[in-house]
């Protein structure tokens, strides 16, 4: 069994959900939501996440519409990995990412109601189950 360390990204215009998970555990720990402008990270934050977690992965949500065709934000959210992998050379995956943000905000809403529903903390939620569904998907 590998035991990766894995950095999760639900990629936004405004917000990047962020979690690391390990593929020896399975699960994943929140990190902060990182700030975006119209969908640029501040890459030395990124560069710093990588630098502390030294993650041998990166993965990325993938937006598809229901029927599991791609849309415009797809192209945005791949070319956010490719960014990635360019500047820091490590491998990116992409998990299918429809209905992760419901399902971070109905575990939320159970753990503590409305008060629990910041939209960082939803990202960072969102991340989180990204890298759980890739996770029991692997082999």
């Amino acid at each position: 069994m590998s035991s990766r360390t894995v950095l999760s990204f639900d990629y936004g215009t405004k917000s990047i959900g962020v979690a690391v998970g390990n593929e020896l555990t399975g699960s994943a720990t929140l990190l902060n939501a990182l700030k975006a402008q119209d969908g640029i990270p501040n890459w030395d934050q990124i560069a710093k996440l990588i630098n502390d977690w030294q993650p041998q992965l990166l993965l990325v949500g993938l937006p598809l519409n229901m029927d599991g065709s791609e849309q415009e934000f797809t192209v945005r959210t791949r070319k956010f990995a490719n960014r990635l992998h360019g500047r820091f050379g490590l491998a990116v995956a992409f998990h299918d990412e429809r209905l992760s943000t419901a399902d971070a905000r109905s575990r939320l809403f159970a753990e503590g109601g409305f008060r629990k529903l910041a939209k960082d903390k939803v990202d960072s939620v969102s991340a989180q189950i990204i890298f759980e569904g890739w996770y029991e998907q692997q082999p």
